[in-house]
């Protein structure tokens, strides 16, 4: 009996279960496709969420994850399967036995498919919740891949080797080089860490510049940076306990520290020391083969000296040209050669100097580097130096120039507004209107020092720097022309000042990143017209400071805790420049007191509003609120009343600007219609988070020549401008209305980046007849409009062909619904000739990406991603050229193409020419 219940219970498994399972299909069809839809719903706003994520991290520089990307492909996949099994779902309707009954063989097939894929989406869901969608992209040094700077002398290839061989050395973990400032240390230890990660010695090499008073949180950032490790608002001591758990997990890394004046604490910046640093080692450079071996414990060092004759002669020449082997100047160049004493910072400049000028000229500075101007320097080498950087002042041409080189070296400014600021406030820049022309002056003017060699590049083109022994040229020159007291880095507190009768001709006093204990009461410097104070929170300035500077122009408070300006500061008529930078400001209203100031920064500072007195500047001419991160309140009328206005900065301040036609009697936060009262305003950066602030009337935008504006767009999610000087960014909210359209937008004069999210307005192409379109333009972006149907359209151009876009370098079009064609009509062979970058992402009714007819000028073409486009056809139109046609497209690193259900192919009309090198091509194609 008990066999027979067991043999039916196994029937019933194998023959009755199925069927009732295929039965509980067919019954529970719409609950599953129902439950399918509900899961495709939920994960179609997961992916909008990573997507989010991603596209801001993008913005921000940050790579993003592998398992981010692949979840992304993976969901679009996903979901366009299930959005065409539920377009099946129709088929499941189809009726047998003519129509008396539900096909179930079709329900059961759906029912059970949209059941294992709604299982499916439910585990994808759940895969996409990620911790974080991306990774800090990790800078490589720039110098690591040049060797330009690099002059393989014959005396130095020894120690180029010996410095290599020592690395290589498992026994040797800290290496030092050591020479005279100028000699060429920097360069050398430079070319060691690019041969080094060339020769695969170090995975990764990294320098940072660590001067005569180390600035450990500075190192710390730099070195935490190039390592892709965030370690900000930290404390000194986590933040090297975190440097010094990554530099333990590096099995290859070289850390270079250049310019050691002394003994430093590697553990207190997060170094690993010498017995536990596994991949670690560190090369030093300094001044002092002591500094290297008594107080940095080195366990070889390596001396950079001079270079010999031949070799002083052969950079001359390189600096100079063959014109110095002219018999005429032949013998007293090479007098100059020797006076140089081999310091190359000494043989660049005066080479430069004296290139291609007349004998007696060279006749000349030859007797001047004899006179050795400077005393107080020790060594005849350094002596030679000093004389040097003597004569190439000397050399500078013009009044103008050589203030601007002492400026720079006495006030330690680094970047050209700055200069701006001080040198309008001196009155530096000679016979210019406006501020604007003083800016092209004063970028002439670094340059003019930087091709002197004089100067040195920054990391962009606003930002310069000055060798050491550059500056203490300059400050000793300055001291002893311009009376200028100049002081920076002091070990201990500034106690001695200089006497009386000193004080009283002196012109400029310059304290920077001092320790001071106190100023004395009441200066006597009827003199003085430069004050700077910078970094010194604790210090408090007295009352009556400035009871007799009556002469004083420029006033500079950086980093400072002031409760209140001094009083005396009212007394000023001469003042012509106010900075407070980064300054904890209390009580400012004095400021009002200044009838005659041009320019005013509060720059970073930490004030909530703005005092109403700034309205009786009538004289300014520039005012700088920008990263204001507490500024939200700037009264009425205040911004109207500075009719003299010339540039205005209010970016990365949070402004809670009035909407214009408020309550009658209602005391408003200022608006934006304010602007339009500015007939002067030609430079203009500013935040715009709430888009209804914006007025009716934007006449303001014609007059602008260099802007930053940014209309709901949060600032720091903005990409650095790169040298760009006017940029137009968009981003609406849904359903916003504005009275802004694409009208408002040309009238911004030559736009070089435009961002344009959301903006309903926007119905006509951006180029058209009777345009002249963005001829500036280097980056354009357009997302979320669906009235655009062509961005380009020359068909009833005259004349014909024209030219569109001719500077573009990456263009991005995402979710243009209606958007058929990128191009219609003839353009000439300059249209999206520079064009590096191309997106396109959801535009549906698009089918190719490139006209034919601008295919031949896509030389510089890097990168190409094409997604979610529904009709995307082909990547190029067809044409008549019967092949014949060559793309070349030589520089493309990058080639994507997702979601393109309709596309045959990339190229059907050309032959296309890549790269020679294929592996240099990342290609990605999916889904297509």
């Amino acid at each position: 009996m008990e066999i027979v219940i067991s043999v039916t219970a196994k029937v019933a498994e194998y023959l009755v279960a199925p069927i009732i399972r295929q039965f509980t299909y067919c019954c529970s069809y719409n609950t599953n496709l129902e439950k399918l839809k509900n899961e495709l719903e939920k994960l179609k706003i997961a992916r909008a969420s990573v997507q989010y994520k991603v596209d801001d991290s993008r913005i921000k520089g940050d790579g993003i994850q592998q398992p981010v990307e692949e979840w992304l492909i993976t969901v679009d996949e996903a979901i366009n399967e299930v959005e065409t099994l539920i377009a099946d779902k129709e088929k499941s309707n189809n009726r047998c036995l003519k129509g008396l009954c539900p096909n179930l063989k079709t329900r059961y097939q759906l029912s059970k498919k949209a059941e294992r894929e709604a299982n499916a989406i439910v585990g994808l869901h759940e895969k996409g919740r990620f911790d974080s969608v991306s990774f800090r992209t990790i800078p490589e040094e720039t110098w690591l891949k040049s060797t330009q700077d690099f002059m393989h002398f014959e005396s130095r290839k020894s120690t180029l080797k010996g410095i290599l061989d020592a690395l290589s050395n498992r026994n040797f973990n800290m290496i030092g080089v050591y020479g005279m400032g100028g000699i060429g240390k920097t360069t050398l230890v430079k070319e060691v860490g690019r041969q080094a990660k060339e020769n695969n010695l170090f995975e990764k090499v990294i320098s940072s510049r660590v001067s005569q008073t180390p600035q450990i949180k500075e190192i710390q950032r730099e070195i935490a940076e190039k390592l892709g490790l965030k370690i900000d608002q930290e404390s000194e001591s986590v933040r090297a306990w975190r440097l010094l758990e990554q530099l333990k997990k590096e099995t290859k890394i070289l850390i270079i520290l250049d310019d050691i004046w002394g003994s430093l604490d590697l553990e207190a910046i997060g170094i690993p020391l010498a017995d536990d640093n596994g991949g670690c080692k560190v090369l030093l450079t300094a001044r002092s083969q002591d500094v290297l071996s008594c107080e940095m414990d080195c366990q070889q060092n390596f001396v950079v000296d001079v270079l010999n004759d031949k070799e002083a002669w052969s950079l001359f020449k390189k600096m100079t040209g063959d014109c110095i082997e002219n018999g005429e100047l032949k013998s007293v160049v090479t007098e100059v050669v020797k006076e140089c004493a081999g310091l190359p910072i000494a043989i660049v400049p005066i080479a430069k100097a004296l290139k291609n000028k007349s004998p007696y000229e060279w006749r000349n500075a030859l007797r001047q580097l004899k006179r050795n101007f400077l005393r107080s320097f020790s060594g005849t080498q350094a002596v030679a130096a000093y004389s040097t950087i003597q004569l190439s002042y000397n050399q500078l041409g013009g009044e103008e120039l050589r203030k601007t080189f002492l400026l720079i070296g006495y006030s330690y400014i680094c970047n050209v507004k700055d200069l701006l600021y001080r040198g309008m406030g001196l009155g530096l820049f000679q016979n210019i209107n406006t501020v604007d022309e003083a800016r092209d002056r004063a970028h002439t003017l670094v340059d003019k020092l930087k091709n002197s060699c004089l100067l040195l590049d920054g990391d962009t083109s606003e930002r310069f720097s000055m060798h050491d022994v550059v500056r203490d040229v300059a400050i000793s020159i300055a001291s002893r022309v311009q009376h200028v007291f100049a002081v920076e880095n002091d070990d201990v507190p500034l106690t001695s000042w200089p006497d009386k009768d000193t004080l009283k001709v002196c012109t400029a006093i310059s304290l920077f990143n001092t320790n001071i204990s106190e100023l004395p009461q009441g200066f006597e410097c009827p003199q003085l017209k430069y004050f700077r104070i910078s970094n010194d929170p604790s210090l408090r300035i007295p009352d009556n400071i400035f009871t007799e500077m009556t002469e004083l122009r420029v006033l500079d408070f950086t980093k400072m805790h002031l409760l209140a300006l001094p009083s005396s500061l009212g007394l000023f008529q001469s003042l012509q420049t106010l900075s407070l930078v980064d300054c904890q400001l209390g009580d400012i209203a004095i400021i009002g007191d200044l009838k005659n100031l041009e320019i005013l920064t509060l720059r970073g500072s930490n004030m909530q509003k703005l005092v109403e007195e700034i309205g009786r500047l009538t004289q300014l001419r520039l005012l700088d609120l920008s990263n204001c991160s507490k500024l939200k309140v700037i009264p009425e009328n205040v911004i109207s009343s500075l009719s003299r206005l010339e540039e205005l900065y209010i970016g990365e301040s949070p402004i809670m600007w009035g909407k214009v036609g408020g309550v009658d009697g209602e005391r408003r936060n200022a608006s934006l219609d304010e602007l339009n009262n500015l007939s002067k305003l030609t430079s203009l950066e500013i935040l715009i988070q709430d888009e209804k602030a914006l007025p009716r009337d934007l006449s303001f935008f014609k007059m602008l020549q260099r802007y930053r504006i940014f209309i709901g767009h949060v600032w720091w999610l903005v990409p650095p401008s790169d040298g760009i000087s006017r940029k137009f960014n968009l981003k609406l909210t849904n359903g916003a209305n504005i009275c802004l359209n694409e009208g408002h937008i040309m009238q911004l004069k030559g736009i070089e980046d435009l961002a344009l999210d959301g903006l309903p307005d926007m119905k006509n192409v951006l180029c058209e007849p009777g345009r002249e379109g963005f001829p500036q333009l280097n980056r354009l972006e357009i997302r979320r409009n669906g009235n655009i149907v062509r961005l380009v359209d020359t068909m009833n151009c005259t004349p014909a062909p024209t030219t569109a876009f001719p500077l573009l370098e990456s263009l991005f079009l995402r979710d243009l619904r209606n958007l058929e064609e990128i191009c219609r009509g003839p353009l000439t062979a300059e249209s999206f000739c520079k064009l590096k970058t191309i997106r396109v992402e959801g535009c549906d009714k698009l089918k190719n990406v490139f006209p034919w007819v601008i295919g031949g000028g896509l030389q510089q073409l890097q990168s190409i991603e094409v997604s979610s486009c529904q009709h995307m056809e082909r990547g190029d139109e067809s044409s008549n050229n019967n092949g014949t046609e060559v793309i070349e497209l030589t520089q493309l690193r990058k080639l994507e193409l997702r979601s393109l259900p309709q596309l045959t192919s990339f190229c059907t009309e050309f032959r296309i020419l890549l790269s020679s090198s294929p592996s240099s091509l990342r290609l990605l194609v999916t889904k297509c």
